[in-house]
């Protein structure tokens, strides 16, 4: 296989680093803390997770659930997606474990099958999920009275603060508070709004959890991961080439290995791997990403557009609202920037961390140097 990994966790040979953080992590976990795990997008915060679960022997005295809320847009929807991830963790386990989740989860009416290996499961569909509330009761009630302690980690915890419903966050805040069984990890991309969420007085997780950022792994240690695992394919990778990768990618991990992963399928006369494959392997990405692209931009307001196209230009932009920069990038007005921003960073095509605002896809980020 591929050894550059770019979807999911699949062992320790594949994961890159991350002992201080793993280490950290554990630490906070079992002097009974919860944490509030800050990174970048892509940067390998849900990776970290996995391989901790994976690696340390966790699963001996827990029960380890990874819930998603990115996809979730509403109460109901999240507790759906919390429902299910408990249901997929727990099926490999056997019936009695599916059955005591059922028999707590009683709102759900959930009718036990088995699929063709004769593994059993839940069927469970959101139109089943008529009582979030109830729903959401039962299921902390379960990780209260489960045999075993419990650690769920919540990837992009942050959706939360999206929700149309006005009490969410007080709502869990309860329940978590109150759930002494269970250890919670609140992963979240969006710096500003993890922020507001536990270090902001007028919210209710304002410090109920350990903050931990999570950074770029570290060059060297990632530059002997990358050419071991070419060596390994008696390929040879020119150590330049994670020197490059590191400065156009700001250094976070998704970039990199999906670069790699390309440079990797790439033959060469010699079987060495340098800048003109990494080149060629960045633009065959960026072209098989072309018509998205342009789809995207097509279908982008005009005053989105042109500020968005005004931060690429910058690569690193700050003061966004300033005469100076709306002059600079002959931006139509002062007026319309906050707004074009909210509305950028809420669909993801800029991100923001300390005042400065950049490009959120880096690919993306390429395509329209080259073609804008």
């Amino acid at each position: 296989m591929n050894p550059f990994v770019t979807k999911g966790y699949v062992s320790a040979k594949y994961f890159c680093d991350r002992e201080k953080e793993s280490q950290k992590l554990l630490q906070e976990l079992e002097n009974g803390n919860d944490v509030a795990l800050v990174a970048t997008r892509k940067i390998g915060k849900s990776g970290l997770i996995s391989h901790c679960f994976d690696t340390f022997g966790l699963e001996k005295d827990y029960n380890l659930f990874i819930v998603d809320f990115y996809a979730t847009g509403t109460l109901r929807e999240m507790v759906y997606m919390m429902s299910r991830s408990i249901v997929n963790a727990l099926a490999p386990k056997g019936t009695v474990w599916l059955q005591r989740f059922s028999a707590a989860v009683r709102s759900l009416s959930l009718v036990m099958t088995t699929d063709l290996a004769g593994v059993p499961k839940l069927n469970l569909q959101l139109g089943e999920l008529r009582e979030p509330y109830i729903t959401l009761e039962e299921i902390f009630d379960y990780l209260e009275h489960s045999e075993k302690p419990n650690i769920v980690a919540i990837d992009e915890f942050q959706q939360i603060a999206k929700y149309p419903e006005k009490n969410v966050e007080a709502l869990l805040r309860t329940y978590i508070q109150n759930c002494h069984n269970t250890k919670f990890i609140f992963a979240g991309s969006q710096h500003h709004m993890m922020g507001e969420l536990f270090t902001s007085a007028s919210h209710p997780f304002y410090q109920s959890a350990s903050v931990m950022h999570l950074g770029p792994i570290d060059k060297e240690k990632y530059r002997k991961f990358a050419c071991g695992l070419f060596a390994e394919a008696n390929k040879t990778l020119n150590i330049n080439v994670i020197d490059e990768l590191y400065n156009r990618f700001d250094g976070i991990t998704w970039y990199m290995q999906k670069t790699l992963n390309a440079m990797f399928r790439l033959q060469t006369e010699n079987q060495e791997y340098g800048l003109d494959e990494m080149e060629e392997a960045i633009q065959s990405i960026i072209e098989s990403n072309d018509f998205t692209y342009a789809e995207k931009m097509f279908q982008l307001p005009e005053k989105q557009k042109e500020l968005l196209l005004a931060i690429n230009r910058e690569g690193k932009a700050s003061k966004i609202t300033s005469v100076n920069f709306v002059k600079r990038h002959k931006i139509y007005s002062t007026s319309t920037v906050q707004s074009a921003c909210n509305s950028l960073l809420d669909k993801e095509f800029i991100t923001e961390e300390q005042g400065v605002y950049t490009v959120y896809d880096k690919f993306f980020d390429i395509w329209l140097r080259e073609n804008y």
